[in-house]
């Protein structure tokens, strides 16, 4: 499925855009073993000290980064999130020539300036490491929004925070007699 923009594109654009979108999962190495770090980042985020949020979240990325075999990112966390009569921007990723790729995540809403939820911030955070993921481990020479670009984000979270496991329902069992 492609969006809205596709048809905008120039032929080689879509040729990446549809090598992104057939590329739906990530896997990381022992995902379990970052578990003290997405702890460490919901720590940091309650305690709402962006300080302490920007450390956790550049250890957690230097790890994903790690286990999957790329350079890591500068991480930034900035407080109130810009906004505009279209929305409020959430994250951005950044690459310069001659500099190392740069994340940045806003860690407060704009309209009531408070720290957003916990899956919001990972997931956002997530999501802009996935366009560095584009561009250095699937070696992509766009990083364009695909459902193939949303599904890895999400294969990422899920293996970050495990959906909780739950029995499947019983069925009843026959009456006797």
């Amino acid at each position: 499925m492609s969006f809205a923009y596709y048809d905008n594109l120039s032929t080689a654009q879509q040729r990446v855009y549809r090598m992104s979108d057939g590329i739906t999962e990530l896997r990381v190495r022992e995902p379990r073993a970052l578990a003290p770090h997405v702890e460490a980042l919901r720590q940091a985020l309650a305690s709402g000290e962006r300080a302490a949020l920007e450390l956790a979240t550049a250890r957690l990325g230097e790890a994903l980064c790690e286990r999957l075999g790329v350079p890591p990112t500068t991480v930034e966390v900035l407080e109130v999130r810009p906004s505009s009569e279209t929305g409020e921007l959430h994250g951005l990723y950044t690459q310069t020539p001659g500099r190392r790729p740069h994340i940045q995540v806003w860690m407060r809403t704009a309209m009531h300036g408070r720290v957003v939820a916990f899956r919001t911030y990972l997931r956002t955070f997530l999501h802009e490491l996935c366009h560095h993921l584009d561009f250095l481990l699937l070696e992509l020479p766009h990083s364009f929004h695909t459902e193939g670009f949303f599904k890895r984000e999400s294969s990422l979270f899920h293996q970050l925070v495990p959906r909780p496991h739950t029995p499947s329902p019983r069925r009843p069992r026959p009456a006797k007699g």
